[in-house]
């Protein structure tokens, strides 16, 4: 493993977890209570704004979801791909998890819960508009937030690079074709030129972007250019993401008012994934004698969800205004509190993990 490439990942993870990374669920959770006010204050403001649309791709949402997804993927490095094969165990577990395994289970718990357990608390429509937004939190793993976990967990960089890079390529061409069989079984209608124009403009154009960013930068100045420019836009990247919350919680405050305990119902299958995707991710890593600085990452990266590209498709597909886009943004609230629980127990089993390794 090169020095410059070890350097480059940790870098890119940051020496400390951000106040924004941190408390990212009460941000979440403030601009949900606000978009609720606002929506009930100004409701003919918010039917304007949901009016702003093209190809069923409202504009102002795209704007805020585009200031999300382009800084994070600045920090895509495809230059690290030609380490893809020194770590060929914690890729294989990362492959096999994310694309073979969650997207699956996640569909799995969202029919087991909304259409058995929870039958009787939501109405059937709804019940097929939460599973989707599920659906697409399975299909999305995670992008940006994975280099803070695995920096937490003292992972390795330069696998964390690479493990990133090959699941955004390999979601260019398999999250459409994934989601829209994963709906399709769970019986809900997707239109793919939607599906497609999605994809295209949440992850292909952000991510051509990004790598043209990232190749300007580092031709200037190197990897202290590119840190330089991700920092100064970053507030950017903060208001993208609350503003987008704030919307989608305006128009879903009468919704969620008359109900406020589907939060909780769609919270609950969620945290259940993300626990057991881990726990998957992390035995087998244990049981097959790779490195916690490996295995860590690994997992980690299969319970975190790319919940901006969620929300995007979730708003594209279904509205503003749908099911599907609130558990999109469950999947942010949630999100944060769990996945710090599950940094400090890598932590504190360190030991544990590392007895029985071998290898």
């Amino acid at each position: 493993m090169s020095v410059q490439c070890d350097v480059t990942g940790r870098r890119a993870a940051g020496e400390v977890m951000g106040v924004f990374e941190r408390y990212l669920s009460v941000w979440v959770a403030l601009a949900i209570v606000a978009g609720i006010a606002l929506g009930k204050i100004f409701p003919g403001a918010f039917q304007v704004l949901s009016s702003f649309e093209v190809a069923n791709v409202n504009l102002v949402v795209a704007v805020l979801i585009w200031a999300m997804v382009y800084p994070m993927m600045i920090n895509v490095d495809f230059a690290s791909l030609t380490h893809a094969g020194e770590k060929p165990k914690g890729l294989t577990i990362t492959l096999v998890i994310n694309w073979l395994i969650k997207p699956f289970t996640m569909a799995g718990l969202g029919v087991l819960f909304f259409e058995g357990f929870f039958a009787g608390l939501v109405p059937p429509d709804d019940a097929k508009a939460y599973i989707a937004g599920m659906i697409l939190l399975g299909a999305a793993p995670c992008t940006a937030m994975v280099f803070v976990w695995s920096q937490l967990t003292e992972g390795d960089a330069t696998y964390t690079l690479v493990q990133v890079a090959i699941n955004d390529i390999i979601m260019i061409f398999a999250f459409a074709p994934l989601v829209a069989f994963l709906l399709g079984v769970a019986e809900v209608i997707v239109p793919w030129q939607t599906l497609l124009l999605s994809v295209g403009l949440y992850v292909i154009i952000p991510l051509i972007a990004g790598v043209l960013t990232r190749r300007h930068f580092m031709a200037k100045g190197g990897q202290e250019a590119v840190d330089r420019f991700t920092s100064g836009i970053k507030p950017i990247t903060i208001m993208g993401l609350v503003v987008t919350v704030l919307l989608l919680f305006a128009f879903q405050g009468e919704r969620i008012l008359a109900n406020p305990l589907v939060i909780v119902l769609i919270a609950i299958p969620l945290i259940i994934q993300s626990v057991g995707i881990f726990g998957l991710a992390y035995l087998w890593a244990r049981g097959w004698n790779v490195p916690i600085s490996i295995g860590a990452p690994a997992a980690l990266i299969g319970t975190s969800n790319f919940f901006e590209l969620a929300v995007a498709v979730a708003i594209s597909l279904f509205g503003l205004n749908s099911g599907a886009a609130l558990a999109t943004v469950v999947g942010v609230l949630v999100e944060v509190p769990v996945m710090l629980a599950l940094v400090k127990l890598v932590n504190g089993s360190r030991r544990w993990y590392e007895r029985t390794i071998t290898a």
